[in-house]
């Protein structure tokens, strides 16, 4: 049983959430965003909270029902509070800076690498920190997954974009042979 279902996703008071045909859209002090609700679960505004409810007792509502209620509750903090993801870029040579709404970086390849920036997302970059925000959750976790994707970072001399908060686990090289 999803003890995360059960919960109720409360409503802050700068936020209006309404539900219209399985729709539900959040509108707070950041922007507006919505959700088409899967066809096995409903959602029913109670007081100042949302209740997420199963149509069924199968596999698929029992699944949907917690992620439908954590989908939610990402919406309304990502239109009160914004989400944001922090990438380093080190090495010798590697370069990233915003351009229009593209991200322009050299990163040790025979040709520049251009990034466009999806919409509903901002990158601002500070020495060799770039700042990934926005009101989607999903979308500024994906955006910064596809530029870490393009030169993750290697184990031996730890070049590479990592997140803020990530451990890379060095390695030792080779020894030389007396």
């Amino acid at each position: 049983m999803s003890r995360i279902g059960q919960k109720n996703v409360d409503i802050p008071s700068n936020v209006t959430v309404t539900i219209d045909n399985d729709i539900v859209n959040v509108k707070g002090p950041k922007g507006e965003l919505s959700l088409s609700l899967h066809n096995s679960v409903s959602a029913v505004i109670e007081e100042n909270a949302i209740n997420v409810q199963k149509k069924h007792n199968a596999q698929i509502a029992q699944s949907m029902w917690g992620t439908t209620a954590r989908l939610i509750a990402n919406m309304i903090a990502g239109v009160t509070n914004g989400f944001e993801k922090k990438l380093e870029l080190t090495g010798v040579g590697y370069r990233m800076a915003v351009k229009g709404q593209n991200v322009e970086m050299a990163l040790g390849f025979s040709h520049p690498v251009i990034v466009e920036i999806p919409e509903g997302i901002t990158a601002v970059i500070e020495n060799a920190t770039m700042t990934i925000s926005g009101i989607d959750k999903h979308a500024v976790g994906q955006f910064a997954a596809n530029i870490r994707a393009l030169k993750p970072v290697e184990p031996y001399k730890g070049k590479g974009f990592r997140y803020s908060d990530e451990q890379v686990r060095r390695k030792e090289g080779k020894k030389a042979s007396a």
